[in-house]
């Protein structure tokens, strides 16, 4: 038999393979032997349950003799994810969190003796050892990547693609990282029997099965975000330095401040990556050539922040800051506060709404501000439109052209050269159904429960142009998400936070600034709090230099923190 002939020698079975060796790696003794030290030793009897789904504190395990199979919970019966067997390891990215609720079960196979290593023990070993820290880091990602793929983890979601509220959720969801199992009202009519039988009707979806235990009507993503472990916060605790906002910015923050030894804490209000999350592909970011997903480079960095030892809590927002003494407070919805030594202020921005009649009432139901997979799903096959002249407008743009039959791109200037790189601007016209209409907007929203139509006018006025259209993607310009600083700090006159040498001696006199030195480069008009990002006056509004201001704005932190 040939080279070509072997079955392992096709090209995407060799592939297959290999992804599944950096996914289920098998350690070698002398790695066996570096972990042993942080370990204690376990035994378990054939079918004994190793941890169960929903348990708190799960530690690390690796299999020395034995196989651990790692289950899924389906009712009364188990579905198995993977086994692992000698030389391998359980967990995935919620290993390195202070999160600790798993979403697998795992049951010894036969006699099962295995290494058992405690979370922070694990955390130390990671920023200590490279060669395992990259295999365990490699695998943990590759293993939640997966998971989401399958759609199997401890949350189950009932809903209706006609439902703003079930969209909501999957982006959440999707943009956590969490894996769930989605189940349709409008596709599955047995679905809707068994909703029926527990007297929940239309109104009830979306419905959230939490890991078999919480029935969820119609949950907020603070709720849902409670149900998984995502938002737990210590509020005994005096943090050095709390980060409002995990996207570029504060994540890059988060990584440095904790990587230098900075006890952190970052409190996001949705999920991380801020807006460029929702990117569908960024490709002038330095290092990926091909270009990488927002959300894909947020989930990087979210691992890499917490392998560091960050704390981050997600559906969590900051409403109001406390900022008189030198000790700062955070108030959150809900009640809960932090306290922190330093703060820095990463909220970013958000899309206009634009002055439109039933805007509110099509949003999620036809219209949206984030342009990911699961928006992409609802378009497959129809026109949709996009609104705005910027970067995210046109990485929108060129993404849904790979779904929609057609995207109308509407922008009120007369073109995209003052608000585009050049190199999208080129990705749009060799675009064949992306067809771009300058000095545009729209002017009405029609439609019942959904939008079904939308009409614009363009520079020639007219009675507008009105077409069966019902996605619209919103991303025009940008206001800075500063409701909650309540004039702790001073900002310009469109609510961006001004910095350093932007702050003037009036202004400082005025906020009473106390120190004989000005303020350091991201530093506010009050002492020990910074800002960095798409929140700050200035800004250039770039994911790198969004992370750039987040490492720099570290080593300021660290000379206010030794005042």
């Amino acid at each position: 038999m040939t080279t070509d002939e072997r079955p392992d020698a096709h090209p995407a079975a060799a592939e297959t393979s290999a992804r599944d060796e950096q996914m289920f790696p098998h350690l070698t003794a002398e790695q066996i032997a570096r972990l042993a030290p942080f370990a204690r030793e376990r035994r378990f009897a054939s079918g004994e349950l190793v941890f169960d789904q929903g348990a708190e504190g799960i530690p690390f395990f690796v299999v020395v003799e034995g196989a651990i199979a790692i289950l899924q919970p389906d009712g009364g019966a188990e579905e198995v994810v993977v086994v692992h067997e000698a030389g391998q390891f359980t967990g995935d990215v919620d290993m390195l969190s202070q999160r600790r609720r798993t979403v697998v079960r795992g049951r010894a196979q036969g006699a099962t003796r295995a290494l058992e290593i405690d979370r922070d023990r694990l955390r130390s070993l990671v920023q200590t050892d490279a060669e395992l820290s990259e295999i365990f880091l490699r695998a943990f990602i590759l293993r939640r990547v997966e998971l989401v793929a399958r759609g199997q983890g401890g949350l189950a979601l009932v809903g209706s693609r006609h439902s703003a509220g079930t969209l909501r959720l999957q982006e959440f969801l999707t943009r956590n990282g969490r894996p769930y199992t989605y189940l349709d009202v409008d596709l599955d009519p047995p679905v809707r029997e068994l909703l029926d039988h527990f007297h929940l009707g239309a109104g009830d979806v979306p419905v959230v099965i939490c890991r078999g235990e919480r029935v969820l009507k119609q949950p907020t993503v603070e709720e849902v975000a409670e149900c998984l472990g995502l938002n737990a916060v210590d509020s005994s605790a005096l943090r050095d330095l709390v980060v409002v906002g995990a996207g570029p910015a504060g994540l890059s923050t988060a990584v440095y401040a904790a990587s230098e030894g900075l006890d952190v804490l970052v409190l996001e209000a949705y999920a991380p990556g801020g807006q460029a999350g929702s990117s569908s592909k960024i490709e002038n970011y330095l290092g990926f050539p091909t270009g990488i997903s927002g959300l894909e480079l947020a989930g990087r960095a979210f691992v890499q922040a917490e392998k560091f030892g960050a704390e981050v809590s997600v559906a969590r927002t900051a409403v109001r800051l406390a900022c008189a003494g030198r000790r700062f407070r955070l108030e959150l919805a809900g009640g809960d506060a932090v306290e922190a030594r330093s703060v820095v202020i990463a909220s970013g921005a958000e899309y206009r709404r634009p002055d439109l009649a039933d805007l509110a009432r099509f949003e999620g139901a036809g219209v949206y501000y984030g342009a990911t997979k699961v928006e992409a799903r609802l378009c497959s096959g129809e026109e949709v439109i996009v609104v705005g002249g910027g970067n995210s407008a046109g990485q929108a743009a060129v993404f849904l052209a790979g779904e929609a039959r057609r995207v109308h791109m509407l922008v009120r200037g007369s073109g995209l050269a003052e608000s585009m790189s050049r190199y999208l601007i080129r990705r749009i016209e060799e675009t064949p159904n992306i067809e771009l209409r300058t000095r545009t907007r729209i002017v009405a929203l029609d439609g019942e429960s959904q939008l079904e139509r939308v009409t614009w006018l363009d520079a020639a006025g007219g009675d507008g142009t009105t077409a069966e259209v019902r996605h619209v993607f919103m991303m025009t310009g940008a206001r800075p998400n500063t409701g909650w600083l309540a004039g702790c700090v001073a900002v310009d006159d469109k609510g961006f936070v001004k910095t350093g040498a932007d702050l003037g001696a009036e202004e400082l006199r005025a906020a009473g600034w106390p120190l004989a030195r000005r303020p350091f480069l991201f530093e506010t008009s009050r002492p020990g709090i910074f800002a960095v990002g798409d929140v700050r006056a200035g800004s250039v509004k770039r994911v790198a230099a969004a992370v750039g201001e987040g490492s720099v704005c570290v080593q300021l932190v660290h000379r206010v923190l030794a005042e």
